[in-house]
């Protein structure tokens, strides 16, 4: 008696070819709807589900191999005698193997302004119930979800038939597969239901590439991509140049990639371990990466730069003359690749900034569990901003203020961040006290901190940080406010004639 092979795939690439193999191979193939015409069109001989049935497709399609017939011969195990008496009294025949792979539902509600009814009709039901039934009897079927798996089945069948540990091997993908796509569906049914903290989360990502190690060459890592998550984003930037990207690289290029995006004028980012160490903005980004070079022409050593506009030439001879891990940027002009390309080991990176940057959840893991917490996306423009001082800000003070305020919710906590209207001139970056990150971005910013202005993460528990950037020469602060001792901060603003400014609005970074 002939083995049967059940064939059913939304994606029909290779499916002839394979087909006609098992054909070749002694199997008969069992299919039904859309795979059923392309293999009878292309010569394969192919019997229908419903002749194994005896009940015709219904519901525009949506039952078809919910059948006895079908399961049965999927979960029955060949080598229990038992199974076997039953089946045979009920003229089941043993499935062997089965192809299915699924409705592109991914596909579909990735699409812009998809409809939901659309969504809805690319929920498959009767495929994740083949490949399930055919996953969990892997002992006796043989059963495919990825094309890429075709010639490993065909050269072993071939060779007497596939072996056990195969077999396990592509019923653990199967489970890895159905779980993923069932992820997706709940992710897109909760969305439109309103759930905002559901009692069960599950993600699913695929595997971009495996990585050298970790932080450090002891631990493994990979990189695992959203392929519904944002296109802003390192997992979907093309590389045009430079060896492959490490663990700590993709983190920092993330760092930059979420300061960058905060600028709509020309704007230059430079970051070491996940903090900015200079950030400058101008009329062009040449004039932009200057200013992010001098805020700290020794921390960029070794760093990553990324630019929300694209690099010319005259900016990449800048860039050719330090050592750089990694250049973002919307683009890169011919000339700025030749001259960039002439180091080997930099790598350029390209991600489009023309399109509306959505934020996705932030997923942090903690041993035995996961935090999730939206993005910080909150700016001045959502601020309820005042000034708490006697004086206020000039218009160049307040233009400095922003920009430190858009630096400083990137920076970890406690964060200082000293700046003009055009740079950042110091950053202190997670310290324990907040007088102590003032310390650090004040002594870097040294004799530029007269007359520039301060901002920090969260609120001043004491005056001491107000006392220590007045005597720096710093002339405005910005702060979210809030502590019991605010009056204290504002009464030694006013002493130095310092501006304060009070957004309501913390960002700690952890």
């Amino acid at each position: 008696m002939k083995k049967r092979a059940l064939i059913s795939v939304s994606d029909k690439s290779g499916i002839i070819e394979f087909a006609e193999q098992l054909i070749e191979l002694d199997f008969e193939i069992l299919s039904t709807g859309g795979t059923k015409k392309v293999l009878e069109e292309n010569g394969v001989p192919v019997i229908g589900v419903d002749d194994v049935t005896g009940f015709p497709e219904i519901l525009d399609g949506r039952v078809k191999t919910l059948h006895p017939n079908i399961h049965g011969g999927l979960l029955a195990k060949v080598s229990n005698l038992e199974h076997k008496a039953q089946i045979d009294s009920q003229n089941i025949r043993p499935i062997d193997l089965v192809c299915v792979n699924l409705y592109p539902f991914q596909q579909t509600v990735a699409k812009p302004n998809v409809a939901f009814e659309d969504a809805i009709e690319n929920i498959d039901i009767g495929g994740p119930s083949m490949l399930r039934s055919a996953a969990k009897n892997f002992e006796s079927v043989t059963v495919i979800v990825d094309a890429l798996d075709y010639d490993k089945v065909l050269a072993e069948l071939k060779q007497g038939g596939t072996t056990l540990e195969t077999r396990q091997k592509l019923s653990a993908k199967v489970f890895r597969h159905t779980a993923s796509y069932d992820a997706y569906i709940a992710e897109y049914m909760t969305k439109q239901a309103g759930e905002d903290l559901p009692e069960r989360v599950t993600y699913t990502y695929e595997l971009k590439q495996p990585l050298r190690y970790g932080e450090n060459p002891h631990q493994k890592a990979a990189f695992y991509e959203n392929p519904l998550g944002s296109s802003f984003s390192i997992a979907k930037a093309r590389q045009l140049h430079g060896k492959e990207l490490s663990y700590n690289n993709i983190h920092d290029a993330d760092a930059a990639l979420q300061i960058v995006k905060e600028f709509t004028e020309p704007a230059a980012v430079a970051v070491k371990h996940m903090n900015p160490c200079g950030v400058g903005v101008g009329q062009t980004i040449e004039d932009a990466f200057s200013k992010a070079f001098a805020a700290d022409p020794v921390s960029i050593f070794g760093g990553i730069v990324a630019f929300n506009r694209a690099v010319d030439a005259a900016t990449a001879k800048r860039l050719h003359e330090i050592f750089l891990e990694i250049v973002i940027a919307p683009a890169f002009s011919d000339e700025a690749v030749e001259i960039l390309t002439g180091k080997k080991n930099i790598r350029l990176l390209t991600i489009p900034f023309d399109h509306s940057i959505e934020g996705e959840k932030m997923l942090t893991s903690v041993e035995g569990g996961l935090l999730i917490q939206d993005q910080d996306a909150y700016s001045l423009v959502d601020a309820e901003v005042k000034v708490a001082t006697d004086r206020e800000p000039t218009e160049e003070e307040m233009a400095a203020l922003k920009l430190a305020w858009k630096v400083v919710k990137h920076v970890k906590s406690n964060a200082i961040v000293v700046a003009d209207k055009d740079m950042t001139l110091g950053v202190g970056a997670g310290q324990m006290n907040r007088v102590g990150a003032a310390k650090i971005a004040l002594e870097q910013a040294g004799e530029k901190a007269k007359g520039a202005v301060l901002a920090s993460d969260a609120f001043f528990p004491m005056d001491d940080t107000v006392e220590a950037a007045a005597k720096a020469g710093i002339t405005a602060i910005i702060q979210p406010g809030g502590s019991i001792r605010d009056e204290d901060s504002i009464k030694k603003a006013n002493e130095y004639g310092i501006a304060m400014v009070m957004t309501g609005v913390r960002h700690f970074k952890h």
